[in-house]
């Protein structure tokens, strides 16, 4: 096992709610994806011939929020590949090895929570939603500075 040192995906996931990771945000650190997904029919199968749930799974992925990114990068062949590892971790009884590999799919092509922050990505918000009343933002509440404990009172007022 190694020691020491930072790994690859060490430390917390990027927080877009973070003062730091909001200003990564305005240049452009964290990409908003559309909520109602890809909208366009899922590419050409780059495989060899796909099972029935292979082509399910392919169809499904590909109508999700995350398929706008994975087309700009050309990631149809991950795709494709964590399709066939999972319609094969559905039928492996328990093989942990599979079931892994399926993980690692999820979190580098964002599709879970995880990958989403570690790839900087987050869904806009539904049409519905963006086109509700605004929720009203708290203040938020401010906490006395070190200057501010540290005031020097007149003489004659804390006597």
């Amino acid at each position: 096992m190694p020691r020491g040192g930072a790994r690859a995906v060490s430390g917390p996931a990027p927080d877009p709610t973070s003062l730091r990771s909001s200003k990564a945000m305005d240049k452009g650190g964290w990409r908003t994806l559309p909520a109602e997904g890809r909208g366009e029919p899922a590419p050409e199968w780059p495989l060899t011939t796909p099972s029935d749930r292979e082509m399910e799974l392919w169809e499904d992925l590909w109508a999700k929020p995350q398929a706008v990114a994975w087309e700009d990068m050309g990631q149809e062949l991950e795709v494709a590949l964590a399709c066939r590892t999972l319609a094969e971790a559905e039928r492996a009884d328990g093989r942990v090895d599979v079931k892994k590999m399926v993980r690692g799919y999820l979190d580098s092509l964002g599709l879970s929570v995880a990958g989403m922050n570690r790839n900087r990505w987050k869904v806009a918000p539904a049409a519905e939603e963006a086109d509700a009343a605004p929720a009203a933002v708290a203040e938020p509440v401010r906490r006395p500075s070190a200057r501010d404990r540290l005031k020097v009172v007149p003489s004659g007022e804390g006597a």
